[in-house]
């Protein structure tokens, strides 16, 4: 009998891989061992031919639900003779290449665990099994054992380790294994900053006598600080909008269980899925007409027909869900455009006069990460991935991309920060960092690249990064390439765009050209213009912009994207009749001093189709400032949405632009002077840019469409393409990632691929 050595790859470990292969093993009757490794999980057995093939086809059919293999490969070995099949202990040496495991929301068989009175579990804040729990936000190293984790200084009782080591049992090898009596404690700190000295089960009551009270507590979960309070109290809402400083923005809320979710909004198949799934994110849900839950819609979305949802992924706010019965609102906790707070000391500090109770624990967190944030479009149910986070990053997997074995560090944009390394032909794509804009951010985002490189033990052999010189993550790659010594390459902003979508859907090698559509709010271009209106082809390798919305002038730097009436004033520069829809939006002194502005012959311009969505808002009079980015697109959507809703989306008119920005813009203002409905227009608007992009591909006779950038994240505008272009075009979307600024860093590394294949990787130092 032979000997043979597997080596699998892919997403397997931390997900009950080797207990998985411990039982196998056993029912195959074959004798040997299992380990984890830096590069993934190796097994050697004894057995003939075709033992091994029923044993790696069950393997590739059976694996456990949270695994993702993507490789397996096995060879003759000296023969060896085993006694019976173990598992061994895990081998760390050298660099690791293998797949991070993300972190799992509560599975089903630890939910009736906390919630069965005879069960030892019941109530503990903190079970977990090999389906289940924190994995990412806990690893100081691989490969993925408990003494690589900050679970390391929690010993297991004698009970736990009996579980541990029982082969039959689902907490066999559960790295995060604990239990009351050995586990993680929970710390309540009071309005005084003082902890309460009480049972796991007080210290929980407190916290719901809180919210009933009109309390904001902020509780330490999985990735970090939540900031929560009673959805159905308006006044803790609006008191907590003012002390986190969000007057507008939309909250999550999480809510006990599904049945209180459908009371409140329209749920369906693939929100029903997703919800409990492992990944567990905020979904985007749209409104009943009617609720029966009392909830503060008005305070907690202002102006939308949708809120965010989700479901408690962890069993500490099960727990507490399940006790208080009503939905919370869980909103990241932070100030505003900072960095979730994940640290015991800075939520001391920085939560303090926000918080009115902070419940924590002694589990540290060694990778903090936001809620994921998904939604689907109403009529053909497209995903669209809005945030990328807790339980889906870091982990990219796409079999049909090729990559080759060598180190690249793509260091992404700004506003949505993400980086993408590329370390022995795998690919790592961030979470979610923020707003590179604030220190905290900057801060936090050298922290993960650092950490990154630490647990891969990488060296990177090239550096990519956006061409925006004032960039900060422009400036620590320079940084890096200087200290390293390595060549930088710099990639422009909408390409990255392009190259990101054209990576997720296997199209670098497409035979056939690929009509790339880049529309986003802002981003350099290679003119020295803000573009974000972009028609680009990709052909044999090459990218070239074709062409792009009319420029407009952009003025007033940042002020501009936090104001949509200058970008109205900007479109319809000299349009006749915009002056007077308009300028009761400005004070006298703005109106003459942006007038002036807009009378410079050498002003900076821009192609960006998020500010046209700004424009429109504001000439429609919805919104005239706002307070978070995306704002008037939102309300703009929505008031298209409900026209579809009543008409179908087949019911609106072109307005026949052919490119020309001010035609649109005039056609809107003759539409609002003769008193068409706003949502009529909104309506028209979302239809005229489907047909305007129709007409430049049929002139082009190009059939694959290929789309990025922030505006397609309207749900809206994707339902009108898939259903006005599916034939004969093909349609290619974002699929893993999200098609806002962070996917550029991804984009940034599928550029400098496609660019190597066709140019032998030339590079600017």
């Amino acid at each position: 009998m032979d000997t043979w050595h597997i080596h699998i790859q892919g997403q397997v470990q931390g997900v009950g891989f080797r207990p998985f292969i411990y039982r196998l093993a056993k029912e195959h009757q074959l004798k040997g061992w299992v380990n984890n490794t830096i590069d993934g999980v190796h097994i050697e057995l004894e057995a003939d031919q075709s033992a091994l093939d029923a044993f790696c086809e069950d393997v590739k059919n059976r694996a456990p639900k949270l695994a993702r293999i993507t490789q397996i490969q096995f060879y003759k070995t000296g023969q060896k003779f085993f006694d019976n099949f173990q598992i061994i202990h895990s081998e760390a040496k050298g660099a690791p290449n293998l797949l991070f495991s993300p972190d799992f929301a509560l599975c089903k068989d630890c939910r009736v665990d906390i919630h069965n009175q005879e069960n030892r579990r019941s109530n503990y804040a903190f079970t977990t099994c090999t389906n289940c729990g924190p994995r990412f936000s806990i690893i100081n190293g691989l490969p993925y054992d408990r003494e690589h984790t900050s679970m390391d200084t929690f010993h297991m009782c004698s009970t736990c380790q009996q579980e541990y080591d029982a082969p039959l049992n689902r907490r066999y090898y559960s790295q995060t294994n604990s239990c009351a009596n050995c586990g993680v404690e929970l710390i309540l700190i009071d309005t005084e900053g003082q902890q309460l000295d009480a049972s796991p089960d007080k210290l929980l009551k407190t916290v719901i006598e809180a919210w009933h009270e009109g309390a904001i507590v902020a509780i330490k979960g999985i990735g970090g600080y939540l900031l929560t309070c009673d959805a159905t109290n308006e006044a803790a809402i609006t008191r907590l909008r003012k002390r986190k400083q969000r007057p507008d923005k939309p909250l999550a809320l999480m809510f006990p269980n599904l049945e209180s979710i459908q009371r409140v909004a329209q749920i369906r198949e693939e929100e029903v899925n997703v919800l409990n799934s492992s990944v567990s994110p905020i979904v985007l849900l749209d409104l009943k007409e009617s609720i029966s839950i009392p909830v503060a819609i008005d305070a907690i979305a202002p102006g939308l027909k949708q809120i965010g949802v989700m479901l408690p992924y962890a069993p500490l706010y099960e727990l507490l869900l399940h006790r208080f019965g009503k939905p919370i609102v869980a909103t990241s906790g932070n100030i505003s455009r900072s960095p979730i707070i994940y640290k015991d000391d800075k939520a001391e500090t920085e939560l303090g006069h926000i918080a009115d109770q902070r419940l924590s624990h002694n589990r540290a967190i060694v990778m903090p990460q936001d809620d994921n944030l998904i939604r689907y479009s109403g009529w053909n149910r497209q995903a669209v991935i809005l945030r990328r986070s807790r339980g889906m990053a870091p982990t990219y997997i796409n079999p049909g991309l090729k990559l080759p074995n060598e180190g690249v560090l793509a260091m992404g944009a700004m506003l949505k920060s993400t980086f993408t390394l590329l370390h022995q032909s795998q690919v790592y794509v961030s979470h979610y960092l923020g707003n590179l804009a604030y220190f905290d951010t900057q801060e936090n985002y050298r922290h993960t690249v650092q950490h990154f490189l630490n647990l891969l033990k990488a060296a990177p052999a090239y550096i990519l990064c956006d061409k925006h010189s004032d960039y900060p993550s422009t400036q620590l790659a320079t940084s890096y390439a200087e200290l390293w010594k390595i060549p930088l390459m710099k990639v422009q902003h909408h390409l990255a765009h392009f190259a990101a979508v054209l990576g997720e859907n296997n199209l670098l090698s497409s035979k056939k050209s690929v009509l790339g559509v880049v529309w986003d709010g802002t981003g350099l271009g290679e003119d020295g213009q803000i573009w974000g209106g972009e028609f680009f082809i990709f052909s044999e390798g090459k990218f070239k912009r074709h062409s792009h919305f009319d420029y407009f002038p952009f003025i007033l730097g940042d002020k501009m994207p936090r104001e949509p009436r200058i970008s109205a004033l900007a479109a319809s520069w000299e349009v006749e009749g915009a002056e007077n829809l308009l300028v009761k939006q400005f004070s006298d002194a703005e109106w003459k001093i942006y007038q002036q502005l807009l009378r410079k012959q050498k002003s900076l311009q821009t192609s960006s189709v998020g500010r046209l969505f700004d424009a429109i808002a504001a000439i429609l009079g919805i919104r005239s400032v706002q307070s978070f980015e995306g704002q008037a697109a939102m309300e703009l959507q929505s008031l298209a949405t409900q026209y579809f809703k009543k008409e179908g989306l087949d019911g609106a008119i072109d307005y026949f632009p052919k490119g020309k920005t001010t035609t649109l813009i005039r056609s809107i203002i003759n539409d609002v002077k003769r008193g068409v409905p706003k949502e009529k227009i909104a309506a028209n608007f979302h239809y005229t840019l489907v047909k305007m992009l129709e007409r430049i591909a049929n002139d082009l006779k190009i059939t694959k469409l290929a789309f990025s950038g922030g505006v397609f994240q309207n749900s809206l505008l994707i339902d009108l393409l898939i259903h006005h272009l599916k034939a004969p075009f093909e349609l290619y979307f974002h699929r893993d990632l999200s098609p806002n600024d962070e996917c550029i860093s991804f984009g940034q590394l599928m550029y400098y691929l496609a660019k190597k294949g066709s140019r032998n990787g030339e590079f600017n130092r």
